[in-house]
């Protein structure tokens, strides 16, 4: 006997769709426990290996360290946050970095370097985050005026990137509010994520191919004049280095020690100004390798999450976006930048509550063989 659903009644009176879909529930929940154990796991051997690394050459891991407990705190506040407030906490989240970068736009300590390679990464990847906060809001709430409005404020932080003079701030903002739109017409998110880690690749690629000079002298020198001189001169004692001491580093912090770039400055931060080609010169091949997996992380995370489709695509072009500033900028350099990768993350891999069963069905049992009215 069979119902218009097409689920057949058993001799108890369960469903089969009922029990396909606890089925689906159960592997769900093994595929989120496996991304949260990979996770640790990661942030674990990226946090062990800049020991490993300070140890061999006498660096300093504190910062590398920062960064992981940063990244750790803020993806735990964004799951708790995501559970309870799905909509309100990344608008929360976006209108807090929105701020930020109005009333703070040097996000921390340290010297006034100039422009191009002071604050504006952190700037243009605090921004960034906001926008796919905000983009993440407008597709959790079912409220059409409300979800108009919060991709409004995202088209705001490009405003804003534009109004502290930060052009890679404005791309990078409209770039993921396009993908946001896009992202509501997408059934599938498996080939989107896989597409936004071939964008992130291609641009670490293209990074890596500036330093080590393998491009043709006519693009080579129009990327050297967009990047500037000093940029790219600091990308090529990184990779330098790198080839000096594959294995280990030179050890995390000592950079600015041995480049011959950043000694000519008295006003250098002592960074390579590219994440890649900085774990590659302080942490050697397997630092990279532990940022790739980071990464990579993230987007499997993604694809576990129980969220719709359009946020975890949106969460997942922001965080491309902030890839992409940090692989030409020192973006990661920055607490308030790490903190707030972890916070978006959490926010697109948490299962709010509304998402949870209220109450599992009572099976019933058909006298007669039919079915109550």
């Amino acid at each position: 006997m069979s119902r218009s659903g097409g689920d057949r009644i058993r001799g108890d009176g369960v469903g089969s769709t009922g029990m396909t879909s606890a089925a689906g529930q159960d592997a769900d929940g093994e595929r989120r426990i496996v991304s949260d154990a990979t996770g640790v796991v990661v942030l674990g051997a990226c946090a062990t290996w800049s020991l490993i690394t300070a140890t061999a050459h006498g660096g300093r891991p504190e910062g590398v360290l920062l960064a992981v407990l940063a990244v750790a705190a803020g993806y735990a506040a964004g799951r708790i946050c995501g559970v309870l407030l799905p909509v309100a906490a990344p608008c929360a989240a976006a209108l807090a970095g929105l701020t930020l970068t109005v009333a703070l736009p040097r996000f921390g300590p340290g010297p006034e370097i100039a422009a191009p390679l002071g604050h504006a990464g952190a700037t243009a990847a605090v921004l960034t985050l906001s926008a796919g906060a905000a983009c993440c809001a407008a597709w959790a709430t079912p409220v059409p005026v409300l979800r108009l409005a919060l991709h409004g404020l995202a088209g705001g932080t490009a405003v804003a990137g534009a109004a502290v003079g930060s052009t890679t701030a404005v791309v990078t903002c409209c770039a993921v509010l396009l993908c946001s739109l896009a992202a509501g017409r997408v059934r599938h998110r498996g080939p989107g994520l896989v597409g936004l880690g071939l964008a992130a690749a291609v641009t670490t690629g293209l990074t890596w191919a500036v330093a080590g000079n393998a491009l043709p002298g006519g693009l080579a020198a129009s990327l050297e004049d967009q990047l500037t001189p000093r940029r790219v001169g600091l990308w090529r004692d990184a990779l330098n280095l790198a080839h000096d001491a594959p294995g280990l580093g030179v050890g995390p912090g000592r950079f600015g020690e041995l480049s011959a770039t950043a000694a000519q400055s008295t006003l250098s931060d002592g960074k390579p100004h590219s994440a890649p080609l900085q774990m590659a010169a302080e942490q050697g091949v397997v630092g990279v390798l532990l940022l790739t997996a980071a990464f990579c992380w993230v987007l499997f995370a993604l694809w576990c999450a129980p969220r719709p489709t359009p946020v975890v695509l949106t969460a997942g072009a922001a965080l491309t976006g902030l890839a992409a500033v940090a692989a030409v900028g020192n973006a990661l350099s920055f607490t308030t930048v790490s903190v707030g990768t972890g916070l978006l993350a959490g926010l697109a891999t948490a299962r709010p509550l509304a998402l949870e069963p209220v109450a599992a069905e009572t099976p019933t049992r058909f006298e007669g063989g039919r079915a109550p009215a």
